[in-house]
């Protein structure tokens, strides 16, 4: 099977929007996380940080 390039035109236009609304928010909320490991790092903090900065990356990558 050949895998084409990526088109987020194929996609339906709700996910389009979340996809659009997701990239504009998960960097303030990393920033904000961060600032809180940095001052309180509990293991949940720092958790949450690696979930952020991982969809940040699969999304600014168009991976998902």
């Amino acid at each position: 099977m050949k895998k084409g390039r990526y088109n987020p035109y194929l996609l339906p236009p709700w996910l389009r929007k979340t996809r659009f609304y997701c990239k504009n928010i998960i960097i303030p909320i990393s920033c904000f996380q961060f600032i809180r490991v940095i001052f309180v790092p509990t293991s949940l903090d720092v958790v949450l940080l690696l979930i952020f900065l991982l969809l940040w990356y699969l999304l600014f990558t168009d991976t998902i």
